[in-house]
């Protein structure tokens, strides 16, 4: 996100949390969401898989696999239409890349030269399944070459060459070049949710990957080159885990909303004529 600017529109799926972070929305919001209060970023109604906030330009958080790939399109059209530079990042997991309105979506967004930045969470699995038992083609940014689409690579647990990455691709995008693609090759280390055996990969998989852990990549790299000693670091930890106590505790004591709520924020004409009774 540091990568791109302020006013740069962003949307992705439901693994929504880091990136309406970034994005400026406050830990109060985020955790008020998640606890359905009346104080979270969407009052509430949305919960873990739809975090939404205008103010900073996050528009979602989408339930439905590879659902915000159009949308990502119609909202860098809306940015050009209204003649100004903005350059929206669209987020996806490699399951995502099987929906068909992905490929639609590329297609009208070369055709009109749009300033978007398509980017692909690739962690190797959809939920439990493997990229190796969706596709032929296991580099999945040479998709995007098919439109003759800017596509590359990405090492993912590396965080230098994400932030290089995008900052050129946005850049493009804003200068009139038009989308490109970027396939982020990374992993998870957790199971897709608290019911996933993990039953489809080794334990020494996943312990590869961790030594490649982009926190601890990131850390080493800090305390190396001198940014901050090991005893600032743990500083800022200490001072975010009081923050993340503060947020709980904030959600904690927030309402739920009122029974009303559910007439409101339905259309953006908020005195259009529907029945309540």
């Amino acid at each position: 996100i540091t990568a791109t600017r302020k006013e740069d529109p962003i949307i992705t799926a439901y693994r929504d949390h880091g990136l309406a972070l970034a994005k400026g929305m406050s830990c109060n919001e985020a955790m008020a969401e998640l606890y359905g209060k009346a104080t979270g970023c969407t009052k509430g109604k949305g919960g873990s898989m739809h975090f939404f906030s205008k103010e900073h330009y996050f528009f979602g958080g989408h339930g439905i696999v590879g659902a915000q790939i159009p949308l990502g399109a119609g909202i860098a059209f809306a940015e050009k239409y209204k003649g100004n530079d903005n350059v929206t990042l669209c987020f996806f997991g490699d399951g995502a890349v099987r929906q068909g309105a992905l490929h639609e979506t590329f297609n009208m967004a070369m055709l009109w030269k749009l300033p978007v930045v398509f980017i692909v969470e690739n962690n190797g699995y959809a939920m439990g399944t493997s990229v190796e038992r969706t596709t032929n083609l296991l580099d999945i940014y040479k998709i995007g070459m098919a439109y003759d689409m800017p596509s590359y690579p990405v090492d993912g647990m590396d965080p230098e060459s994400v932030h290089m990455a995008i900052h050129e691709a946005a850049e493009k995008a804003r200068n009139g070049e038009g989308p490109t693609f970027l396939e982020i090759r990374t992993y998870r280390y957790k199971g897709h949710s608290m019911s996933d055996p993990q039953k489809y990969r080794t334990k020494e998989e996943v312990e590869e990957y961790k030594m490649r852990d982009p926190v601890e990549v990131t850390r080493t790299r800090i305390i190396d080159k001198k940014y901050a000693s090991e005893k600032e670091l743990e500083d800022m930890e200490a001072a975010i885990e009081q923050e993340i106590a503060d947020c709980v505790e904030f959600a904690e004591n927030s309402p739920f909303p009122d029974d009303s709520a559910v007439y409101e924020d339905i259309y953006l004409q908020q005195d259009y004529p529907f029945i309540k009774d």
